[in-house]
């Protein structure tokens, strides 16, 4: 589950079944040997706007929420990752959004099209039959292996795909030298730099 609390209250303000959005996303046909990881949330990254936020789930989906007040509404849910999403990480003064992943990638995201055409032209949410759930939209759909990428990720395509090998633990956009930088944590004891040097 994803909430939204209230400290004053000591309260949550707003709540959302990750894996309930996933069973009515996954209604349409299965084959037969496809294995199903739950969609439990393992890490969340709010943009320095502070109203959008990112959340990183063991499904391999990267879901991107707007609060809206006391609620809010799920702006992207896409297929990120083959294994769970273990961490997400907005840049500052960005809708740029790193992932790593259980399968040992790091990938860079550029969600700032997509945020801004649905802030810019909002759709009426008053005819939802469920509204505590974010509004999901089925990306793709496609079970077959000759995915296209645009099929898989949706209207997002990764920005930059980086191999790293191991599951990533840990990761953080950061300046070093004037230069941003991507930092990995793994299981080893070393700490991976990558260069983001055209972003």
């Amino acid at each position: 589950m994803v909430m939204l609390w209230s400290l004053q209250k000591a309260r949550p303000l707003w709540i959302t079944n990750l894996q309930e959005d996933e069973a009515e996303e996954m209604e349409g046909p299965q084959s037969p040997g496809q294995l199903l990881n739950p969609a439990l949330a393992h890490s969340i990254s709010v943009s320095s706007c502070g109203n959008i936020f990112s959340c990183g789930a063991e499904d391999g989906k990267i879901r991107i929420f707007r609060v809206m007040g006391v609620k809010c509404e799920q702006e992207l849910g896409f297929k990120g990752h083959t294994l769970g999403v273990s961490q997400v990480c907005f840049l500052p003064e960005s809708y740029l959004l790193l992932t790593g992943g259980n399968d040992g990638k790091i990938m860079l995201w550029d969600a700032s099209s997509e945020i801004e055409k649905k802030q810019k032209s909002p759709t009426k949410r008053t005819h939802r039959k469920k509204p505590k759930k974010g509004a999901c939209t089925k990306q793709g759909g496609n079970t077959n292996a000759s995915v296209t990428d645009e099929e898989e990720h949706g209207k997002i395509l990764p920005k930059l795909n980086i191999e790293h090998g191991e599951k990533v633990n840990w990761l953080l956009g950061t300046k070093i030298k004037g230069h941003q930088n991507i930092l990995v944590a793994d299981q080893t004891s070393c700490i991976s730099v990558y260069p983001l040097n055209e972003f």
